[in-house]
């Protein structure tokens, strides 16, 4: 049984499409090992912990008051 060949979308380059393969099914193995590996989540401090509060309070009374308003 051979595998369906693809094009990834980065290089260009043709590859194997394999069952048990990491990453996204239109990168190549070379190209989808960097983004699995980079995708380290490092500490964040008190003031990028705040910001991101602010921001996701700020994300959820705009998207309350798209849906709540009255449009009358």
């Amino acid at each position: 049984m051979s595998f369906p060949i693809k094009v990834c979308v980065v290089c260009s380059e043709e590859f194997e499409l394999k069952p048990d393969k990491p990453g996204f099914a239109n990168r190549c193995p070379a190209c989808s090992e960097p983004e699995s590996a980079v995708g380290g989540n490092r500490p964040m401090d008190a003031n990028e912990r705040k910001a991101h509060s602010e921001l996701n309070e700020a994300r959820r009374g705009a998207i309350r008051e798209l849906l709540y308003r009255k449009d009358s």
